[in-house]
C-alpha cells in the first residue's frame, strides 16, 4: 500500500468527506516558499501553510532554536515550575504589544485561546459582581476556531459550524460591519453598523461578558476587510456598557495586514487578544491569550480564586524556542518593507481580475490577496492545477485567496497571482 493509499482508506483531513476526499499531494519536504511532493515536483506554497509561515519552511534561525531547545528540553509541565524560554517569549511579546496587554497566557492553539479569552471575559465578570453576564455578542461573517465555544461565536448561518447551530450556545451575532475598508467611514451610526451594536449593549448587556471581533479582517469566515472605524466605535460601546473587548488577531497578528497587530490600524488596544499561527513561524503548533494586569487581577479575586485553565503542552519550551526565533526575526528584519511591497505587487497583478465575468470583488490588505466570486468555487480544480502552475492554492466558498510568506520574491509572486487570475477564469 502506498502513503496516498494509505491515507486514502485511514487518515481524515479538515473538512473533507472521506468517502470521497479529493485530490491529494504527498509532500516530501519544504524550504521557504517551495513545498516539495513526492513525485519530485515543487509548489509555491501560496497560504503560507494555513496563514503562519511567514518567514517561509525551515527558516535556519528557527530550526536552529528548536533543534537547541531540543538537547536541554523539548518540554516541561507549567504547573508550578517555568523556564527561560517561557520568559524570553513573553519579553519579546510585550514588547510589541500595545497598551496594558501585559499578562501573557500560553495555549496550544488558535482555537484553545479564543475558549480561554472566553473563560476569562466571564471570570472577569463575575468578580465584578456580574454574574449575569455569560453571554457573548460578535458580528456576522466571524469565523473563532474549531472548539465548541468557540464555534459559538462564529457566523450560525454562513459559517463552517452551520449545521452545530442546535447543538451550541446562543450567543448575540450583530450584522457585518457595512462599512468597507477602503470606503469613506461614516459617522452616522445607522450608516457604520454601530447603531445596531449600541440597541444590543442596552437591551442586552446585562448578560454579555463580552465582544469579540476578528479586527479589520474576517478571515476564514470570508476575507471580509472592514473599516478600522468600527473597531474605535466598539471600543467606546464596550466601556459604556461594561463588556469587555476581545480581538481575535490568530490570523492578523505579527505583520499580516502591513502592520504588526490588525488592531494598530484603528489605534484600539482591547481588553484581551487572541494570537497565534506566526507566533513561531509555522513551525510548530502554539498560541497565546493575552490580557492585562487589571483584568488578570480581578479573575484573581472571583469565586474561584484562580483562573480555571490548564493545558497539557502549556508554555511547551520548544515552542516557546520557536517563537522567541520568529519574533527575533521580525524585530530585526525589515518586513514592514516586504509586506508593504507584496501588497503593492498584489493590487496591481490582482487588478485585471475584477473585469472578469463572475467576479464579484477583488481586494489587498498586507500579504493577502483575495479574488471574490459570485459562485462557490471548487477547491479540487485549484489542488490539481498546482501540479501544472507550480502554485499551491486553498480556495473557500467563493474566496480565491493567497496569504504568501513575507519572503516570497516577486517573481514568485507574480506566479501566485498569475494562478489565481487563471482559476478566476475558469481556466
Amino acid at each position: 500500500m502506498t502513503p496516498l493509499e494509505f491515507d486514502a482508506q485511514h487518515l481524515w483531513h479538515p473538512y473533507t468527506n472521506v468517502a470521497n476526499p479529493g485530490p491529494m499531494h504527498l509532500i516530501t519536504g519544504a524550504e521557504g516558499v517551495w513545498l516539495t511532493r513526492a513525485d519530485g515536483g515543487k509548489m509555491i506554497d501560496a497560504m503560507s501553510s494555513w496563514w503562519c509561515a511567514i518567514h517561509g519552511h525551515r527558516h535556519p534561525a528557527i530550526t536552529a532554536a528548536m533543534q537547541a531547545q531540543l538537547d536541554t528540553l523539548p518540554h516541561v509541565m507549567f504547573g508550578g515550575l517555568t523556564h527561560q524560554p517561557a520568559v524570553d517569549l513573553g519579553q519579546k511579546m510585550l514588547d510589541l504589544l500595545p497598551g496594558d496587554l501585559n499578562r501573557i497566557f500560553y495555549c496550544d492553539s488558535g482555537s484553545v485561546s479564543v475558549e480561554v479569552a472566553l473563560k476569562m471575559a466571564v471570570q472577569y465578570q463575575m468578580a465584578q459582581d456580574r454574574s449575569g453576564k455569560v453571554e457573548f455578542a460578535t458580528i456576522r461573517g466571524g469565523y473563532h476556531g474549531d472548539t465548541w465555544k468557540a464555534m459559538s461565536v462564529c457566523d450560525p448561518v454562513n459559517g463552517m459550524h452551520g449545521l452545530f447551530r442546535g447543538a451550541l450556545s446562543i450567543q448575540h451575532f450583530l450584522p457585518c460591519p457595512t462599512v468597507r475598508l477602503e470606503d469613506d467611514w461614516s459617522e452616522a451610526p445607522e450608516d457604520n453598523g454601530l447603531a445596531a451594536l449600541e440597541a444590543l449593549l442596552v437591551e442586552k448587556g446585562d448578560r454579555i461578558a463580552a465582544l469579540i471581533l476578528e479586527p479589520l479582517v474576517q478571515g476564514a469566515g470570508g476575507m471580509y476587510f472592514y473599516h478600522p472605524g468600527y473597531l474605535r466605535g466598539a471600543r467606546e460601546l464596550c466601556d459604556a456598557h461594561n463588556v469587555l473587548l476581545i480581538f481575535d488577531e490568530i490570523a492578523t497578528g505579527f505583520g499580516r495586514t502591513g502592520k504588526l497587530f490588525a488592531m494598530d490600524h484603528a489605534g484600539v488596544t482591547p481588553d484581551i487578544v487572541c494570537l497565534g499561527k506566526a507566533l513561531t513561524g509555522g513551525h510548530i503548533s502554539f498560541a497565546a491569550t493575552v490580557t492585562s494586569a487589571h483584568v488578570a487581577m480581578e479573575i484573581g479575586n472571583s469565586e474561584a480564586g484562580v483562573f480555571m485553565h490548564g493545558p497539557t503542552y502549556m508554555a511547551n519550551p520548544l515552542a516557546c524556542a520557536a517563537g522567541v526565533a520568529s519574533l527575533t526575526l521580525l524585530a530585526e528584519g525589515d518586513w514592514q518593507a516586504r509586506v508593504a511591497a507584496i501588497e503593492a505587487q498584489m493590487r496591481e497583478e490582482l487588478a485585471p481580475a475584477a473585469n472578469l465575468p463572475g467576479v464579484a470583488h477583488v481586494r489587498t490588505l498586507g500579504a493577502i490577496g483575495v479574488i471574490e466570486m459570485t459562485d462557490t468555487v471548487n477547491p479540487a480544480v485549484a489542488h490539481r492545477a498546482a501540479i501544472e502552475t507550480g502554485v499551491w492554492l486553498r480556495p473557500f466558498a467563493r474566496n480565491i485567496y493567497c496569504m504568501p510568506p513575507f519572503v516570497i520574491s516577486p517573481d514568485e509572486l507574480s506566479r501566485v497571482t498569475s494562478a489565481m487570475v487563471a482559476l478566476a477564469k475558469g481556466e
